[in-house]
């Protein structure tokens, strides 16, 4: 299987799940009456918005595997992403801005891979 029909899998379950979960917790209590985890139904938005956010992550990540050649340095950053979310993904968006060249746009981290083709 080539990596476009993995990638097709990977982001049609996220968004089927993400679909099913939403509409799911909607049944159990309407939107604008979450209140975080201070009611026994807020569970289900609360768990709604952590599945979200890591759907995000894992998005991200799957940005870092195409950006790192690595094993290592894939394995590292997925903790990382999975530990401290926006704040690994932030410092990895740092640190991909730091080694551009000179007079690069911003725009050549998000295909270029390894040194920039320019």
């Amino acid at each position: 299987m080539n990596t476009r029909a993995l990638l097709q899998i990977l982001f049609a379950a996220i968004l089927l799940s993400l679909l099913a979960y939403t509409s799911w917790a909607s049944t159990q209590q309407p939107i604008w009456q979450w209140q975080g985890l201070s009611r026994e139904p807020d569970r289900w938005w609360t768990l709604a918005t952590l599945i979200d956010a890591y759907y995000g992550f894992l998005t991200f990540f799957v940005w870092v595997c195409f950006k790192e050649r690595g094993l290592l340095a894939r394995a590292l950053w997925f903790v990382a992403i999975m530990a401290l979310g926006n704040m690994a993904m932030a410092s990895y968006v740092l640190w991909q801005l730091h080694k551009l060249p000179p007079g690069a746009p911003a725009s050549d981290i998000l295909i270029s891979r390894g040194a920039t083709a320019r």
